[in-house]
């Protein structure tokens, strides 16, 4: 029975720790303009120790402090043993971030980004916080989660998936099997029909759970729903070798379904866009300019530096100017460094991007988070999190920078096009068509193959149904 003896044993073991700092860190990079100075306006409330810097270089209580601080100065000792925080070098902080050298050598501190933490942040439930709290209680691997979160993060408002499994495959190195191993995980989550890639599949994902032995349903919405969408129902019942009424009924039941399922979570309410960043052409070449406009610049506090080197000061009141002065320093580097990371991240786009810059919307290139990143060299979620709700002020108008990530599909000559370039193709073609005669999905794909795109008419159909343009039938004008 010697096992059941008590024995000490040491194990040597390493783990990742996430540090407040660090998940700071994260919620700053993901803000906005607007969002950051919302931010930066709470914590100047919040921590006393932080101060905004005026146009003269000098804060509101600089003003009042120097009568206080100069008798306070008088009280003191000759000999005051001096306070380590006045020789303290805030911009050391910033060393290691302002190198773009030393980018590769945060490899190992990006990866533990993979967990998105936004869920930290103190906002209104949306729908990714609802789909986020549907994952945590979710028996699944580790994988599959990493990639479900990553889908919850390319969710339109309407609640549909914005990119192919290929990209997020591709952009993450993950297997297409777990890839779609997460997209039905997620199509399982309240509300029904989240996940889905087109109306189809939406309707589809809705009557597969709240209906399964409609059949019938199911196979109006698969084969047949643009011919349901005109109301076409004795088409739909002569090849289905049905009667009328059961597709009316069959339509009853999908009228009542939520195509825009998203919207319960996501209320849609007029935003203010203010550019983040500005390209602008400095000579021949590109430049990123940042949007710092009525963004508070912060500073330590000199009255609370010098609090801490007075001897009469309380124990409690130096231990809490010593949290303050950490967190404000903290707060400081990452302002520093989301600003370092956007700047380097729309320096890769611009580099990518010239010809849209030059030209237009038609000669964007495509481009990949994963390519950016590794250029960058950052992590793909750092990139995905610099972009997002962030708004470039560019020749071409203010685009979001999501945007100007497209994936590539196959153009003429066996050159590359941008997926927004395509569709904007098929969109020019429908809006220069005879009314009265529209074209037809192959015939757009057909006209594409002239010009050297070799797409199906599925797929055409699907651009259209992404762009919300009706089909053939809908838009037809009858004389």
């Amino acid at each position: 029975m010697s096992w059941l003896q008590p024995k000490l044993n040491l194990k040597l073991t390493q783990k990742q720790t996430l540090t407040p700092g660090l998940v700071q860190m994260v919620s700053v990079l993901a803000l906005n303009r607007l969002e950051l100075r919302e931010m930066i306006n709470q914590e100047m409330i919040a921590n006393p120790v932080l101060e905004e810097v005026t146009e003269d270089g000098l804060s509101a209580d600089d003003y009042a402090s120097e009568a206080f601080l100069q008798a306070e100065s008088e009280k003191l000792p000759e000999n005051e043993p001096v306070n380590p925080f006045d020789e303290f070098d805030i911009s050391s902080f910033f060393t290691q971030y302002l190198d773009s050298g030393e980018a590769n050598n945060h490899r190992e501190r990006e990866e533990i980004e993979k967990p998105s933490f936004e869920q930290f942040l103190s906002s209104p439930q949306n729908l990714a916080d609802h789909l986020h709290w549907q994952l945590s209680v979710t028996i699944c691997s580790d994988r599959v989660r990493e990639i479900a979160e990553l889908l919850i993060g390319n969710l339109n408002e309407d609640g549909y998936l914005t990119v192919s499994l290929e990209e997020v495959a591709q952009s993450g190195g993950y297997a297409m099997e777990d890839v779609e191993e997460a997209l039905a995980v997620l199509q399982e989550f309240d509300p029904l029909g989240v996940g889905a890639r087109d109306l189809r599949e939406c309707l589809l994902i809705q009557l597969r759970t709240l209906d399964p032995q409609n059949t019938l349903a199911q196979q109006i919405v698969s084969e047949y729903l643009p011919l349901l969408q005109s109301n076409q129902f004795k088409e739909i019942a002569r090849a289905l070798n049905c009667s009328i009424e059961a597709v009316k009924c069959a339509f009853e039941l999908i009228r009542k379904l939520d195509p825009r399922p998203g919207l319960r979570y996501n209320k849609t309410e007029p935003r203010l866009v203010e550019p983040d960043v500005y390209f602008r052409k400095v000579g021949d070449e590109w430049q990123v300019f940042m949007n710092d406009d009525d963004l508070p610049q912060l500073r330590i506090s000199p009255v609370y530096r010098r609090l801490l080197a007075r001897n009469a000061a309380d124990r409690e009141v130096r231990n809490y100017v010593k949290e303050r002065f950490s967190a404000a320093v903290q707060l400081l580097k990452n302002i520093e460094q989301r600003k370092h990371t956007i700047q380097r991240v729309c320096q890769a786009i611009i580099r990518r991007q010239r010809d849209f810059l030059e030209y237009g919307i038609d000669h964007l290139k495509p481009m990949m988070i994963k390519e950016v990143a590794e250029e960058v060299g950052v992590h793909p979620s750092t990139v995905s999190r610099a972009v997002a709700n962030k708004y470039a002020h560019t020749p071409q108008g203010v685009f979001e920078l999501r945007e100007l990530f497209t994936e590539a599909v196959q153009g003429p000559q066996g050159s590359t096009l941008s997926l927004l370039t395509l569709k904007r193709r098929v969109r020019k073609m429908i809006e220069a068509e005879d009314p009265t005669h529209p074209l037809t999905d192959e015939q757009i794909a057909r006209r594409l193959a002239e010009e050297g795109i070799h797409v199906t008419r599925r797929t055409v159909a699907k651009y259209r149904e992404d762009m919300r343009i009706p089909s053939t039938h809908q838009r037809r004008v009858r004389g």
